[in-house]
């Protein structure tokens, strides 16, 4: 009996350290982990409609503040503010308790954080009061709103519009003496991080007031490798747009509020107000929070993507779980002295965006490039290949100048301007299959400018060939002569005074096409002539030559009609809305052009007597 006494002593004890053991480890998970943050987000099935809200009401909602860990926060219902985001849409205010939210107060990128009351859910936290506010108060849309952002009719009672006399008194005279709102405090959207990864502050700077126009708050992130798990999404969690991705990327980053099947609803505001959209969804995981009196924000890292964005409305931005849809490649390639060196990138195609992020993401691979160098001259050709149709080509010289602006912006903004051209283009959508940009970089400012200029002779005969000489002057150099000819043409009548305009590209465009620049009279009438007035645009490191008859030209749409009988244009000219048809009262008879290696300004007129 002694022995087995022993033995079941020992294994009781064993039994008891082994206990103590998981206990041990249970703990130590928990710290690491945070225990706090394993609790089950609740189910989204079951809502709660405003009209069921009232004053005092204790609930929680779920976010991250750091690693992939859902975390639990208190908060308490100040009131409804009825009609708040428009007739008959209100929204919740809430008072944010506990250690974490009073510490940072309320979060960039905590918009869509999914707010429960009675263990129901009753919408996303979308609104935050002022700035340096001591209290962290925030505004709530219901989710009602959230879900019919996202087309789709929730499973609630009631409506969203709801909300009686009575909250709307509670919430006038609390709110207004807890949160100071005759000092001018004002509910406004959670902004929302756009997160920059591979971007340099200095970059993103020289867009900052397209970026703030927007409403962003920009943040500097990270990308991680795509993982398994990054489509496995809960309420809490965090996920965004993709609007630039590669060796560069940038992204949208908001909390998930709720998941209806292969249906994500995030941010309970909008992005931009896009409407339906087809951009890409991608995965965020935050690394930390960042506590600040002015903004506090979510430092985050991009995972993989997940689905496609498909709605960016008032009350919601909405995506489908599953392919992301396709975005526009873009290569940029600088060569220097010292080497080359290209990088890749793909932008979401949206003609409201991808203008600013091409140029964007073009000028901070320029300018951030180990091979580019300010005070150099940059020679640009570019290439944007569209579906269906000719490519773009962009050519143009750009030196640098006696401002603080970095030499590379022009070259960003010519790109930038070509696109806003094609995507505004009145006929039909374009599809752009992928850009290509190749920019050199020359030692030196190579710039001219155009002194004077002298015929051979100051009279000629019809079909007659002139030279012609230009004195340009070189930036901080001597100046030069170049040559070039002048051809009259056979049938100018004999008595005629023509003109000869020796310019830059900018004066001859003028001259010849009048002041209409290629946009409202005499602009194209499709996507094909728009495509070919572009790449015949002329460059501006030419000097130009141009011999004008005074004989009037009419433009009609993208078509130059030279020597137009009077009687068709007394028929059209004198109307006080003639459409597409403008007149020139000269004819651009011919034309020649002097290559030159840097930008060109300047103009001369002189004039040759026809004998």
């Amino acid at each position: 009996m002694f022995p087995a006494n022993r033995s079941s002593h020992s294994f009781a004890r064993i039994h008891r350290i082994a206990l103590l053991a998981l206990l041990l480890g249970a703990v130590v998970l928990c710290t690491v982990r945070n225990c706090a943050a394993q609790e089950q987000v609740p189910s989204t099935s079951q809502t709660i409609s405003v009209d069921q809200v009232w004053p005092g009401m204790q609930g929680y909602a779920y976010t991250i503040f750091a690693g992939d860990q859902v975390e639990k926060f208190d908060l308490e219902v100040i009131g409804v503010m009825p009609n708040f985001l428009g007739p008959k849409q209100s929204i919740i205010l809430v008072q944010l308790k506990g250690p974490k939210v009073e510490h940072t107060g309320v979060v960039a990128g905590m918009s869509g954080s999914p707010v429960y009351l009675e263990g129901k859910l009753a919408g996303a936290l979308s609104l935050k009061l002022g700035i340096f506010t001591k209290e962290p108060i925030a505004g709530v849309t219901p989710i009602a709103d959230v879900l019919a952002g996202g087309g789709i009719a929730g499973p609630i009672s009631g409506s969203s519009s709801a909300g009686n006399s009575m909250q709307g008194a509670a919430v006038s005279s609390e709110f207004a003496s807890r949160a100071g709102v005759q000092g001018g405090a004002e509910l406004r959207s959670i902004e929302t991080p756009l997160v920059f990864s591979g971007f340099q502050p200095s970059a993103i700077q020289k867009f900052s007031s397209q970026l703030d126009g927007f409403g962003f708050v920009a943040a500097q992130g990270g990308t991680t490798p795509a993982r398994p798990d990054d489509a496995k999404l809960s309420p809490g969690d965090m996920a965004g747009m993709v609007l630039v991705q590669g060796d560069v990327s940038i992204n949208s980053a908001c909390t998930v509020t709720a998941i209806q099947a292969d249906r994500v609803f995030l941010c309970g505001h909008p992005f931009l107000n896009l409407g339906d959209v087809q951009m890409p969804m991608a995965r965020s995981r935050v690394l930390t929070t960042l506590s600040s009196d002015m903004a506090s924000t979510k430092i985050v890292n991009v995972g993989g993507p997940i689905g496609t964005i498909t709605g960016d409305h008032l009350t919601a931005v909405t995506g489908k779980l599953g392919a992301a849809p396709a975005m526009i490649p873009m290569e940029l390639t600088t060569k220097s002295a010292l080497g080359e060196k290209t990088i890749h990138a793909q932008i979401v195609n949206h003609p409201k965006l991808t203008p600013l992020l091409v140029a964007l993401t073009a000028f901070n691979g320029l300018t951030q490039n180990v091979v580019y160098g300010e005070g150099t001259t940059l020679k640009l050709n570019a290439e944007i290949r569209l579906k269906g149709h000719a490519p773009v080509e962009i050519e143009n010289t750009f030196a640098p100048g006696d401002t603080l602006n970095p030499d590379g912006m022009p070259v960003a903004l010519s790109v930038m301007n070509v696109f806003m051209r094609l995507f505004n283009n009145q006929f039909e959508r374009v599809q752009v299959e992928d850009v290509s940009v190749r920019v050199e970089s020359v030692p030196g400012r190579q710039s001219y400018s155009i002194d004077s200029a002298w015929l051979e002779k100051g009279d000629a005969t019809p079909g007659e060939t002139l030279r012609l000489r230009v004195l340009v002057r070189p930036y901080r150099g001597a100046a030069r002569i170049e040559e070039t000819t002048v051809k009259v043409p056979d049938q100018v009548t004999r008595g005629t005074t023509l003109r000869v305009m020796v310019s830059d590209a900018d004066w001859m465009n003028r001259a010849s096409r009048g002041f209409s620049g290629g946009t409202g009279q005499g602009s194209p009438v499709g996507l094909d002539p728009l495509i070919a007035l572009i790449n015949r645009e002329r460059r501006n490191d030419r000097v130009y030559v141009g011999l004008f008859a005074p004989s009037p030209t009419m433009l009609w749409d993208d078509k130059e009609l030279p020597n137009v009988p009077l009687s068709q244009i007394n028929a059209i000219d004198g109307r006080p809305n003639p459409g597409t048809v403008q007149i020139l009262r000269e004819s651009l008879a011919s034309e020649a052009s002097i290559p030159m290696s840097g930008p060109v300004s300047g103009i001369i007129s002189l004039n040759l007597p026809v004998r």
